[in-house]
């Protein structure tokens, strides 16, 4: 009887974790054609696009990137603590991850709010002053950090259910698959930042 429920869980396990690649090769395929058209519009405005580039924030957008980074390395660390039956440690960095995903939303809120504050919002008469390739650029800067900051709230939910399932025990040493397919989504939302950044703030 052990034996059977051990390979159920073995199964569920891999399962788990197969639909979790999967869901996350879906999330690729959306921002790989984002990238793709943002590639296409900026070899064809390159101009356009390097006005709207420089005028950017290179250090929000650099605070923004060491922030995430920071918050990949306390993910793997609560994971790792939680495989080794520190669960107060990994409660530690779990908290710290989800404080991380709020200050970049929060400085990415204050990134936002200026340029709208300048005028610079999609459709806004100040934008629309400008050439198609700033346009076009703004359009995408907004689109894909916008979807992208989406994809950060729903870390924060989702690290503060796994915060509440480790409190309560659900997660342990034993059963920690559903905290590791956390972490990857987690990883993966960092990761699209890292192509993000200097697609936006660094290619001139």
């Amino acid at each position: 009887m052990n034996n059977t429920s051990t390979i159920e869980s073995h199964k569920d396990y891999i399962g788990a974790k197969m639909g979790m690649w999967l869901f996350l090769f879906t999330e690729l395929l959306l921002f790989g054609g984002l990238f793709l058209i943002y590639a296409v519009y900026r070899y064809s405005y390159h101009g356009g696009f390097q006005a709207g580039s420089g005028e950017l924030s290179t250090i929000a957008g650099t605070v923004n990137t060491v922030i995430l980074i920071t918050s990949s390395l306390t993910m793997a660390v609560s994971i790792s603590a939680i495989q080794r039956g520190n669960r107060k440690l990994c409660l530690a960095m779990l908290l710290a991850t989800i404080l991380f995903a709020a200050a970049f939303m929060v400085n990415k809120y204050f990134e936002w709010g200026a340029k709208i504050h300048h005028g610079i919002y999609p459709g806004s008469p100040e934008l629309l002053s400008n050439d198609h390739g700033t346009v076009l650029f703004y359009g995408l800067y907004y689109v894909m950090t916008g979807l992208h900051g989406l994809h950060v709230l729903v870390g924060m939910v989702l690290l503060s259910i796994m915060f509440f399932l480790v409190y309560r025990g659900r997660i342990d040493s034993t059963d920690f698959v559903k905290l590791e397919n956390s972490g990857l989504y987690w990883h993966f939302v960092d990761l699209i930042w890292i192509f993000l950044f200097p697609l936006f703030y660094l290619i001139t």
